[in-house]
């Protein structure tokens, strides 16, 4: 008679060993990919420009520019440079440029993309120099005197995904049981973080003016929110399993393709639409319109982020119904399992 009860036999350890080693590599290599690709395959897509001139002029930029950067910059026509700069402003277009008898202007706005106006700026002077007049560029909406490169802006990713997913693991192990508490938690941090970023970025690095400090504190209580709920819904629902794979997409897919500091445009097109989609970079796409163009090319922002609380709230009044379900299901399982005993 075979003894059952034997141990079954384990692998040996050089194996464990191997499988360790090329595993742990691959994700290296799977993290090197994510936050190194989209930014070395970057540039200049479908780039939003205005132009102001006649039509036999805009024709031949327009054959230039898709000759020497296809896919780059999608053109448009303005009446007056009033018009174009307008437009800049509403962020219907990135930059633009105005050709008239006195020469040319190149119109930015360093505040919407500083990758973007410094390519816009240098093209427009390419330009410029193939039609022999002289290029003067015009910064329509500029970035700060004390944060001229953007750098308060551009550094919000990785604050914004700490600022979804710690809370949530805190509020869920400090208070156990206590739904109310939680959620109530989650939802007042998320609007003292929005101050305290809105106020640091104005009062202490001066990216952004202090008249914008709560429209920011706005958009980034927003963001943060559609972080957090979402995981504390899917952790009521699913458990750590749930929590752990949503927390890992955001911080090594949602924060490398936020695209906070370039600009969506800036990225391959199905990374920065992917990372749009995503509550980190959506909300750096609401935080840089708030914060200086008065929230002008903010709403599909604002409504992906909303669209994100709402489903975390969905989520977490749902928990306790699921686990009840499953807890169900599990006990109706177990009870089909048992041997019955003949009497």
């Amino acid at each position: 008679m075979s003894d059952t009860s034997a141990p079954k036999p384990r692998l040996h350890p050089g194996f464990l060993w191997g499988g360790l080693i090329i595993g742990l590599s691959a994700i290296l290599i799977g993290l090197l990919s994510l936050f190194i690709l989209p930014s070395l395959h970057s540039g200049a897509r479908d780039v939003a420009l205005g132009i102001v001139a006649e039509q036999q002029t805009t024709d031949t930029i327009e054959q230039t520019l898709t000759a020497e950067a296809p896919d780059a910059f999608d053109l448009a026509s303005y009446d007056s440079a009033d018009d174009l700069a307008r437009a800049i402003e509403e962020r219907e277009v990135t930059g633009g440029f105005v050709i008239d008898a006195s020469g040319m202007q190149v119109l930015t706005a360093s505040a919407g993309s500083t990758a973007v106006s410094a390519t816009i700026s240098a093209t427009g002077t390419a330009i410029a120099a193939n039609l022999g007049v002289e290029a003067q560029v015009t910064d329509v909406v500029p970035l700060p005197d004390a944060d001229p490169s953007g750098v308060g802006i551009g550094g919000l990713a990785f604050p914004l995904v700490f600022g979804g997913i710690v809370p949530a693991v805190a509020f869920r192990s400090l208070l156990p049981g206590r739904r109310g508490w939680i959620l109530s938690g989650l939802l007042g941090f998320s609007a003292v973080g929005g101050l305290i970023v809105a106020g640091v970025l104005a009062l202490m690095f001066g990216s952004i003016a202090t008249s914008a400090i709560v429209p920011v504190a706005a958009g980034v209580a927003l963001g943060i929110a559609a972080l957090a709920l979402p995981l504390a819904g899917l952790f009521e629902c699913f458990g750590g399993k749930g929590f752990t794979i949503a927390a890992m997409l955001m911080m090594f897919v949602g924060n490398p393709f936020a695209g906070i500091s370039t600009g969506a445009q800036w990225l391959p097109a199905g990374v920065g639409l992917i990372g749009q989609l995503l509550p980190p970079g959506a909300a750096g796409t609401l935080v840089r319109s708030l914060a200086y163009f008065g929230g002008a090319g903010g709403g599909a922002a604002a409504l992906t982020l909303s669209i994100w609380v709402i489903a975390g709230l969905a989520l977490w009044f749902a928990g306790p119904a699921i686990r009840r379900a499953k807890s169900t299901a599990a006990v109706i399982e177990a009870d089909a399992a048992e041997p019955v005993v003949a009497a």
